[in-house]
């Protein structure tokens, strides 16, 4: 067993990882199966350099706020602002104090250097404005939407006026109280006032498809992909806070979701665009259901990758990340019954295996599952290793600091 493991076991590196696949596909996701260590980001930082420079991708992709997003994309694109200032304001979940994440902004604005503007690469925040507490204000991206529409169609076409969606929005406080992610009675998404703002929304989008032609005349692409993210931005927020309002029993599975629907629209989007690399947890990449406890609560729901791959076929490809041992975390060496303990005997790595054939290579009867005592590591779940594309395997992770 372990010398068929180790002969399909390959340094983590674009030439092996294009081996897996028939051809370039337009979404090429990497998952990680924890957040916040950076030996993760830097496998990620260097396969994603190889495949950038060697394969063409033109996009990377991160599990972060797709707004706040926007002013990385100016940073590494033209310049705009200042290193310190898109890593403080450019990511969301505390994404920005990573180091390996400043290193990759680092080099992507060194690597558009003196390129021309078809050749530079784009950085994407691909989650909603969304934290575990609750979600934004739809206020940005509402205003946004409607002033690129005001400055562009006949003032008759639009449903409202600028003064209207302000008067109706209030103030964000009432959008963002953190109680009524756990609390529905807290949330204002089912006021009267939100109810209006979700078709008034629902007409700016509209009016932005029905005035595609002579947008596409009267705008650059660039502007008219930002109005489509404003657009899904804010309907997507507004359908997540009337959610929020619900007192269901299966309000939490609601929105997450719709979390991951939001995810999944915003990585149809960029496809369109072109090659594109995706980076999160691997709940969010895989194909098959994804799960999780909250509190005593189980949730289920089909993840971004899972959504995205019934679009995109062959086109959509996904790498999971498995770990051996988180020590400072408490997470130890996998038992040998495990797949990762089968792994963690082979030498350091890391390394990327072809998962369908890691699968057969285990034959019929599948390791046990492992079990984390910290909540913050998913393992792998080996009964679905054959529906990823590849998987890269991380032996131990270092104490950070």
């Amino acid at each position: 067993m372990a010398t068929d493991i180790k002969d399909i076991a390959h340094a983590v590196e674009a030439d092996a990882v294009m081996d897996l696949l028939s051809a370039r596909p337009r979404l090429l996701a990497l998952g990680e199966p924890t957040h916040g260590e950076d030996t993760l980001l830097e496998v990620r930082n260097a396969l994603f350099r190889q495949l950038v420079e060697q394969e063409g991708y033109r996009t990377i992709a991160i599990e972060s706020d797709c707004m706040t997003g926007l002013a990385v994309d100016d940073y590494v694109v033209s310049g705009t602002g200042t290193l310190d200032e898109v890593m403080a304001h450019g990511f969301s979940h505390g994404f920005g104090a990573s180091a390996a994440n400043r290193e990759l902004v680092r080099w992507i604005r060194a690597y558009n250097d003196g390129r021309p503007a078809s050749e530079r690469l784009r950085f994407a925040g691909f989650d909603g404005p969304l934290e575990i507490t609750g979600a934004a204000s739809p206020r940005q991206a509402l205003i946004a939407l409607h002033g690129y529409l005001a400055a562009r169609v006949d003032a008759g076409l639009l449903p409202c006026t600028a003064e209207t969606l302000d008067r109706l929005l209030g103030s964000d406080d009432r959008w963002t109280e953190p109680a009524a992610m756990m609390d529905p009675t807290r949330s204002v998404g089912r006021s009267a006032e939100a109810r209006e703002l979700r078709l008034l929304a629902d007409d700016l989008v509209t009016l932005l498809g029905m005035q595609a032609p002579h947008l596409v005349a009267s705008a650059s692409r660039e502007d008219r992909d930002r109005a489509r993210l404003y657009g899904r931005t804010a309907t997507g927020l507004l359908r997540y806070h009337f959610w929020m309002a619900d007192t269901s029993p299966s309000r939490m599975t609601r929105l997450v979701s719709l979390r991951d629907q939001m995810m999944a629209d915003n990585l149809l989007a960029l496809a369109e665009r072109g090659p594109t690399l995706v980076h999160a947890h691997n709940g969010h990449l895989q194909r098959h259901k994804s799960s999780m406890r909250m509190g005593s609560l189980p949730l289920e729901w089909w993840s971004a990758g899972a959504i995205v791959s019934t679009r995109l076929g062959g086109e959509y490809a996904f790498l999971a990340t498995a770990l051996g041992t988180i020590r400072h975390r408490g997470v130890g060496t996998p038992p040998p019954d495990t797949v990762e303990g089968l792994l963690y005997a082979l030498p350091e790595g890391p390394f990327v295996f072809d998962a369908p054939r890691l699968a057969t290579a285990l034959g019929d009867t599948r390791p046990a599952p492992r079990v984390s005592p910290w909540f913050g590591y998913a393992p792998l779940d080996p009964a679905h290793l054959a529906e990823s594309d590849g998987l890269v395997f991380v032996k131990d992770l270092p104490q950070q600091g």
